[in-house]
């Protein structure tokens, strides 16, 4: 399964510390992991497809890299705090993931909204018509928590946690966004203010709880919508047909109006998870 590389036991991340040196280890060190993470987890796929496909034997071998993977990510104080994988009471539970929910229907909504004006590039399973296709979805599903895990531990823990100490969650949230977006293999440039809201969102569920924990739920949740999507319609939901459409077509106003109602949900949401927060915070008296 290979050497998961040597990961720091500290980030500097000190307000008197240089930023740029803050940013560009955080940034170093979040890739890595992602990359160790998801390079494995592709190649155990990949084999899969092509060798013994009856059978999806990557799932167990990928959950078993992953185990080490987390260890090693999570054996030292340091790394814990890095990590930040910090367990949370069952109200912040309920609001983290309450106002996370409803920024996925938001950001689903706002994808579908762009693509009624833009050519947005189209996300298609590749022709798996060889496999059967119990493989293939296990295949999907399993991808869902695995990505979660990955990339939720490298982006919003080791790399955002330093950048957001040092410069604010604001500038965060653009790095961490742009990084994620490029780590995807199918970036392209109109896509990346896809990928800042998305780092956003989950950004400031982490920032919001100081663990990665419900962000890892969203994201899990988040693709495995988009993951079963693509499986029963050949591609994604938002994908719109046709010409380009006017803000006062039937079709673009209702979802204009459905998307404008998720973000005030979504603001509402956000507000009862600071109070779960600050009430978790209080003194008892």
């Amino acid at each position: 399964m290979g050497r998961i590389s040597r990961v720091p036991t500290h980030l500097s991340d000190s307000s008197a510390d240089p930023v740029l040196p803050v940013i560009g280890q955080a940034v170093l060190v979040g890739a890595g992991i992602a990359l160790a993470g998801t390079i494995p987890r592709n190649i155990f796929f990949f084999l899969n497809l092509h060798y013994f496909a009856g059978f999806p034997w990557a799932v167990p071998l990928t959950g078993v890299y992953l185990w080490f993977f987390w260890k090693h990510l999570s054996r030292s104080e340091d790394r814990r705090r890095l990590l930040r994988a910090n367990p949370l009471p069952i109200r912040v539970w309920f609001w983290a993931l309450f106002a996370g929910l409803i920024g996925i229907v938001a950001l689903v909504l706002a994808l579908n909204l762009a693509n009624r004006f833009v050519s947005l590039p189209e996300q298609q399973l590749p022709d798996l018509s060889g496999v059967p296709k119990y493989t293939v979805l296990a295949l999907l599903l399993a991808g869902a928590p695995i990505a979660g895990l990955i990339e939720e531990s490298a982006f919003r823990g080791y790399m955002q946690g330093p950048i957001e100490r040092r410069c604010g969650l604001s500038i965060a949230i653009v790095i961490t966004g742009t990084m994620f977006a490029l780590v995807h293999l199918d970036f392209t440039p109109i896509l990346w203010p896809y990928y800042v809201i998305v780092a956003a969102l989950y950004g400031a569920v982490t920032s919001s709880t100081n663990s990665i924990l419900p962000a890892m739920v969203l994201h899990t949740i988040g693709n495995t919508y988009s993951n079963l999507d693509l499986w029963l319609h050949g591609k994604a939901e938002w994908q719109a047909s046709g010409p380009p459409t006017h803000v006062w077509d039937p079709g673009a106003s209702i979802t204009l109006v459905a998307l404008v109602a998720a973000i005030v949900g979504m603001s509402g949401a956000f507000f009862g998870l600071s109070a779960a927060v600050r009430h978790r915070a209080a003194p008892v008296v």
